[in-house]
């Protein structure tokens, strides 16, 4: 999910992780 238009999503092994300029939008799911 994105919070904003910044935030990039990466996915590895199933893995999905939030990247972003902003420390609140990071987010981990499994």
């Amino acid at each position: 999910r994105k919070m904003c238009d910044k935030c990039r999503i990466i996915r590895r092994r199933g893995v999905v992780r939030v990247i972003c300029e902003n420390p609140k939008h990071k987010q981990r799911q499994g």
